[in-house]
């Protein structure tokens, strides 16, 4: 199905967002702060990769003989590859690691180091996802999943009854699927509708690009342990699933619990394809934050629980949400506007997973309305 990207925002209410905009402003010129990545952000990018990499090296020096060490590292390997997409590279590939475009390119381009491709997780991450979040048939992350219904317009199919007892396990593949297959197809797909383009590339330069990446990927992942270590296939390929096993689950529930969770709104357009929202306060109704007094959950997850801020600012650095938060939130309180926030993870997760039974139930045609929001 084709993306219809010709849907407009209201362009009434335009007060808030410029007013944010000034406060926000004012923040950083009153404090002399950039706002890209600070020395926290460079200490934090070491560590990631770090996280990823040093187990890795570890085992291809031979000096582990025991399978279950070997399995502890490959667990590390998972929240390495899970904080690099959680901070290193979301940051760099929203232009909001550093002002200069080679250092965002080549740290956005760590996605391709853990498997995936950047330019397509440009596409659906910044283009569909952040303009239009949660409106169906143009936001990727809430598309038909087959057996995972995640708005209310989603043809419900028998099996969603049960999706909320086993919708857990399978963002364990999340990942795994973007690696393997994923890419491919999206690569395709926005091709054909000139979203590749846009981007202000080549569909023949990110073919290639992305193949010879993938092929130096599971050449390290896969081949070498292989050939290094003496290793069996399955022996490498348990280890390699159990690391992207815990990668898409991390990632999964952070960015779920963000947008699809008890109390957000659906917005859909009218047959015009008008919205009924200025982009900005589209935003306040799609997004939740979660967690925002667990500092140490916050900094491994780049920052990512602060939802709503990263929406309206995705070209800032993620180390300062907290403090952009407070404006933000002060901000909506003065215009009357939501501010969705859930007060720890635990509450968000279980804010997800009433909406999912929610959404498990068989719709009932004579109460569908223009617009769904969840009860």
């Amino acid at each position: 199905m084709s993306i219809n990207l010709n849907l407009k925002f209201a362009t009434k209410q335009q007060d808030f967002f410029i007013t944010l905009n000034q406060r926000v402003n004012q923040y950083f010129k009153s404090r002399d702060i950039d706002r890209t990545a600070n020395s926290e952000m460079v200490i934090k990018t070491i560590f990631m990769f770090s996280l990823y990499l040093i187990p890795y090296i570890v085992m291809m020096t031979g000096v582990i003989e025991s399978n279950w060490v070997m399995l502890g590292l490959t667990i590390v390997m998972g929240f390495g590859v899970a904080g690099i997409g959680l901070s290193i590279m979301h940051d760099a590939n929203h232009g909001a690691y550093s002002t200069k475009p080679w250092v965002n390119n080549l740290l956005g381009m760590s996605l391709n180091l853990v498997g995936g491709h950047a330019t397509n997780w440009k596409v659906q991450h910044n283009v569909l996802h952040h303009t239009y979040t949660n409106v169906h048939d143009v936001d990727e992350d809430i598309s038909p999943r087959g057996i995972i219904r995640m708005a209310p317009e989603s043809k419900w199919k028998p099996i969603h009854k049960f999706q909320h007892y086993y919708a857990w396990f399978f963002y364990g593949f999340m990942t795994l699927v973007w690696v393997v297959t994923k890419d491919f197809a999206r690569i395709i797909k926005y091709q054909q509708e000139g979203l590749i383009k846009k981007q202000r590339t080549t569909a023949a330069r990110e073919w290639m690009i992305m193949i010879t990446t993938k092929v130096i990927y599971f050449t390290y992942i896969l081949v070498l342990p292989m050939l290094v270590l003496g290793l069996s296939f399955a022996q490498v390929f348990v280890g390699f699933l159990i690391m992207h096993y815990i990668a898409g689950f991390i990632l999964a529930m952070i960015f779920q619990p963000a947008h699809v969770v008890e109390g957000i709104e659906y917005p859909l357009p009218d047959s015009a394809g008008n919205l009924e929202n200025s982009w900005a306060i589209h935003q306040l109704h799609t997004t939740t934050d979660f967690g925002k007094k667990q500092k140490l959950f916050s900094w491994y997850v780049g920052g990512l629980n602060y939802q709503v801020e990263h929406h309206l600012f995705p070209n800032i650095c993620h180390v300062h949400y907290r403090e952009i938060a407070k404006i933000v939130e002060q901000t909506t309180k003065e215009f009357g506007l939501p501010y969705k926030t859930k007060e720890t993870f635990i509450e968000a997760v279980v804010a997800h997973a009433k909406q999912l039974k929610f959404l498990s139930k068989r719709p009932n045609p004579a109460f569908a309305t223009a617009s769904s929001v969840a009860a």
